[in-house]
């Protein structure tokens, strides 16, 4: 057996300490054949496998429908990380990874399904020494959870430690998300459960924890008394990218509030951890959302995007995409102001919005201060002088910006906002781990801080279910917005009505 080590020649950056390997595990990916596979998970495994990340002892057990030997799954799979991982193609990386791939045609729809992933995995314990560990990841639709769980709770043993990873979309509503809830736990422990939400795997996101807690400059005006208010923005150029069964069923709220914007307002708004443990951090999150106060009709705005341009060039609406019925009322866009109903954050609101084809790709969370209450300084017209803004960007240029008042050169004292930039590609020049490998790699070594728990699904859905249950009442004016602006003019109204605009990037 080759064991899965780290090459010579990529040695670990000089005064960073690595975490313990992971102990020896097979990993079975549901859905081997899925698109989630291809362009996330092996090219994470393969990152990781470049770094001497993965336990040596290891086994990759790809598990589909579809038909096809092990070399021909691991010729599709060396493909795809050549046309999307990080890291230049290394062939003894390759062949040591590939070695511990192993690739099994099940319909766990059937009375005994699981048979061939049970002899599989038996077989790598063997051939491997992955001592009856198991990671089974579903990178499958949720319509197929239900057989996946019974059968891996059916061949359960004793020997190991057994973690299960489960993608988003978690569940459709409240009473869907506790009804998945429940047929997990009925297998599996919670402390086994990961379910995963790739927005949590950002350097940046995770970095948000840093900044306020490390830094005893942010601490002690992180509240309601120094910062006016928050903004939260998830833009997307794209449309839906062929994806219209799903989105249709989905929507913007589903598909981005409901998981990835309400995880960014509960790392901002959460109180400090008694420690970095992964259940302290959770408890706070889920404090933070219970917290939130479930905004009105006239705090939530939603839009769909008609034919417009993105950089120059033409685009359809939704509408007049493939697969979308002619009067859609799908929406592609949300806007919301949330309230946090707790002593640090009272009256301080928190506008959040995503879209699909807006103007660029990006997600930032902008903390922006009250105004210093009486500047004696002449302030340049061209200019300006704007309140100071913390800015956390998420994607696609991880790093951090804050925005102050500097003094113009030249007589007189004149003030201008200049800014304060950190950028992580630049400051520790190497290049930015994918949140899959993040992810992964956390799931290997037992850590769940990053993941979501069952208390926080739900508390997530409750909120989501309240902001939509308007929505069965009206039909809205469908497009609302032109692909390339910056969504509905109801969204600027949102906020202009406080006084206050959003942040044009």
């Amino acid at each position: 057996m080759t064991e899965i080590a780290s090459p010579q020649a990529n040695p670990l950056l000089a005064g960073l300490k690595m975490r313990r390997p992971p102990d020896p595990c097979a990993l079975t990916i549901f859905g081997a054949s899925g698109d989630l596979t291809q362009r996330k998970i092996m090219p994470a495994l393969y990152s990781l496998a470049m770094r001497g990340l993965l336990p040596p002892r290891f086994g990759i057990v790809g598990v589909s429908r579809t038909e096809m030997g092990v070399d021909e799954f691991r010729e599709r799979m060396r493909r795809t990380v050549l046309d999307h991982a990080r890291d230049e193609f290394r062939t003894d990386v390759w062949e040591r990874l590939s070695e511990a791939i192993c690739y099994v045609t099940a319909d766990f729809g059937v009375e005994g399904g699981e048979e061939p992933l049970v002899e599989c995995l038996n077989g790598l314990d063997e051939r491997r020494g992955t001592a009856g560990n198991r990671v089974y990841y579903l990178a499958v639709p949720p319509s197929a959870f239900d057989d996946i769980v019974v059968a891996l709770g059916r061949s359960r043993t004793t020997e190991g430690w057994t973690r299960l990873i489960v993608e988003k979309p978690f569940g459709r509503d409240l009473t869907s998300a506790q009804e998945l809830n429940e047929l997990i736990r009925g297998h599996f422990d919670e402390d086994e459960i990961f379910r995963i939400d790739h927005y949590l795997g950002k350097e940046t996101v995770q970095n948000m924890l840093v900044l306020r807690f490390a830094n005893g400059i942010f601490e002690p005006i992180w509240n309601r008394q120094f910062i006016d208010h928050v903004q939260i923005t998830v833009a997307e150029s794209l449309g839906i990218e062929g994806r219209a069964s799903f989105y249709e069923a989905a929507g913007a709220v589903r598909d981005v509030v409901q998981n990835h914007l309400l995880q960014l307002v509960a790392l901002t708004a959460m109180e400090p951890p008694i420690d970095f443990a992964a259940e302290s951090v959770r408890n706070e999150k889920v404090k933070a959302l219970r917290a939130l106060h479930t905004p009105g009709p006239k705090h939530v705005v939603r839009g769909q995007y008609g034919p417009g341009y993105i950089e120059g060039e033409e685009v359809p609406g939704y509408r007049e995409e493939e697969g979308v019925a002619p009067d859609s009322q799908t929406e592609t866009y949300v806007a919301a102001k949330l309230f946090v109903d707790n002593w640090r954050w009272a009256d301080t609101p928190f506008y959040i919005r995503t879209g699909k084809r807006l103007p660029k790709r990006e997600t930032t969370i902008a903390i922006q201060f009250k105004r210093a209450p009486h500047p004696p300084f002449e302030v340049d017209e061209e200019g300006g002088l704007r309140p100071n803004v913390l800015l956390i960007h998420i994607q696609p240029d991880e790093g951090v910006s804050l925005a102050v008042g500097a003094k113009v050169p030249g007589q007189g004292i004149t003030i201008r906002t200049v800014h304060m930039d950190f950028l992580y590609g630049g400051s520790f020049r190497m290049g930015l781990p994918e949140a899959y490998e993040r992810l992964i790699l956390d799931c290997l070594l037992g850590d769940a801080t990053l993941f979501t728990r069952a208390d926080e699904v739900e508390e997530q859905w409750a909120l989501v279910d309240a902001m939509v249950a308007p929505w069965r009442r009206d039909r809205p004016h469908f497009p609302n917005y032109a692909a390339g602006t910056w969504g509905p003019p109801a969204a600027d109204e949102l906020v202009h009505r406080d006084g206050r605009s959003w942040r044009r990037h």
